[in-house]
This record gives structure tokens, C-alpha cells and sequence, in this order.
């Protein structure tokens, strides 16, 4: 069962990152509440923010979180996509989401950003994936197993000769 409690966690992210990611880069799901999104739209933003130079990172913001998303759904390097997405996650913690406190903006305030509860909350599920790995239900779960399994029959091939 622990295979697939990890497998419903990656995939819960990364329906997140994926349609974070695509945001980001493209400007899908574009709307009045979102905002526009896009490199251009999101370069901006990262620079009125201090982090410069904006549009090159808007691209890495929006490649590790669409990469490392679709790298969950399989399950494929997932420690290594979920310390990258954890980076993201704590560099958004730090620049924006920190200011505003612990609570999201739940009363939809027009000039209050939202706190550090939904940025903990996602960053203890990566670390989560980090510390346990995809599950027996992952690319990386099949191939651990497969090490396993020949690892053993090495092992009784030395104990035969």
C-alpha cells in the first residue's frame, strides 16, 4: 500500500507543477485572477521582485516546475525532480510568500498576496518523495527493485560456486 500512497502523492503534485509550469512558459490558463502568465508576464514579476535577470529565470521557474511535474507523473528521478521543486518552492517562500504571513488569503483581499501555508504544505510532500523515493509504483521504483532482484541472484550464485 505504501507504493500506492506515494504513487497518489506524485501524481497530486505533479497535476500542481505541470499546470504551474505550463502557466509559466506558455500562459496557459490565463485568466483575471491568475494573470497572464508567460515569460514576458512572469519575467516581470520575478524582477519586481529582486530577482534578476527575470525572463531567463521565468524560464527555469517554469522548465523545473513543467519538467519536474511530468517527471513525477513516472515516477522517473523523482528525488533529484523533487529537490529541484523544493528549490523552487523555498526561493518563493523566501521572496514572496513570507511577507504576507502564514495563512493564504483566504477572504480574497485585492492587495494581499497569500502566506507560507500552501508553499509548507507542498514542500513537506516533496520532501516526503525525497526522504521515501516514487514507490514500487515508478520507473524508479521498478529499477531499484530489478538491482534488487539481481543483486540476489548474484549472491546466490557466489554461495553455489
Amino acid at each position: 500500500m505504501n507504493g500506492l500512497g506515494l504513487l497518489a502523492l506524485r501524481l497530486a503534485l505533479a497535476a500542481v507543477f505541470v499546470a504551474h509550469g505550463a502557466h509559466t512558459l506558455f500562459g496557459v490558463w490565463s485568466t483575471p485572477g491568475v494573470g497572464p502568465g508567460g515569460i514576458t508576464s512572469m519575467g516581470a514579476f520575478y524582477a519586481s521582485l529582486g530577482l534578476e535577470p527575470g525572463p531567463p529565470l521565468a524560464f527555469l521557474a517554469g522548465a523545473t516546475q513543467l519538467l519536474g511535474g511530468i517527471l513525477l507523473v513516472f515516477g522517473f528521478l523523482t528525488r533529484w525532480a523533487s529537490a529541484a521543486l523544493v528549490t523552487y518552492i523555498g526561493v518563493g517562500l523566501w521572496k514572496v510568500h513570507q511577507h504576507w504571513g502564514f495563512f493564504l488569503n483566504w477572504t480574497g483581499v485585492a492587495d494581499r498576496r497569500e502566506g507560507m501555508e500552501y508553499s509548507i504544505l507542498v514542500g513537506g510532500a516533496l520532501l516526503c518523495l525525497i526522504l521515501a523515493g516514487a514507490g514500487d509504483w515508478s520507473v524508479d521504483g521498478r529499477r531499484s527493485n530489478r538491482e534488487v532482484r539481481a543483486a540476489e541472484g548474484r549472491a546466490r550464485l557466489r554461495g553455489k560456486v
